[in-house]
């Protein structure tokens, strides 16, 4: 019988794959809370926004006679759609232990939070100089509009909170990304 010296090569198996690290579960499931988190946050602010109306007489003050609210309203209306798409991506995501698709978390977070960003800009712009005209205005004494603007104010109170999970959602793709591509 020949002998014939073993390496060590030979003699182990092959290692098993690793299991997933405990950190790109975290992450995911993490990306799913904040995007349940967004997308209540765009829902309420929705709602809160067209409901916003007030009875400056002979007629009815509604949001969408201000264009910023309409710009307010359609950032918050692309929001909400691509945070429910999210949504669904990532619970396969975290049913599937996948990662789903990296390119579109990276480049869709950071493009939607610019554009919650600057409806939540342009929402508080218009509600602070509107309320200054109004204030100073006479006119405006004998009218309650204040229910108007604190309506406004909420609306887009919670589109910065939308804006702040969706900028987070974006860190944590940026730190993903690198990782799987």
């Amino acid at each position: 019988m020949s002998e014939r010296a073993v390496t060590i090569e030979e003699a182990a198996p092959p290692p098993p794959p690793p299991p997933p690290s405990y950190s790109s579960v975290f992450l995911r499931l993490a990306s799913l809370i904040l995007r349940i988190f967004t997308f209540l946050l765009l829902l309420i602010s929705l709602i809160v926004l067209c409901t916003n109306t007030v009875d400056v007489y002979p007629q009815k003050l509604r949001f969408q006679d201000i264009y910023a609210y309409r710009y307010m309203l359609s950032t918050i209306v692309i929001g909400t759609a691509y945070s429910l798409l999210q949504l669904a991506l990532s619970i396969h995501n975290v049913v599937s232990g996948q990662d789903g698709i990296l390119l579109l978390d990276f480049f869709g977070d950071k493009l939607i939070s610019y554009l919650l960003a600057s409806g939540t800009g342009a929402g508080f712009a218009i509600t602070v100089d509107t309320k200054r005209l109004t204030d100073a205005d006479p006119v405006f004494e004998l009218i309650d509009i204040r229910e108007f603007y604190d309506k406004a104010y909420a609306s887009a109170s919670l589109l910065l909170l939308a804006f702040c999970t969706t900028a987070m959602l974006s860190i944590i793709s940026s730190y993903t990304l690198p990782k799987r591509v």
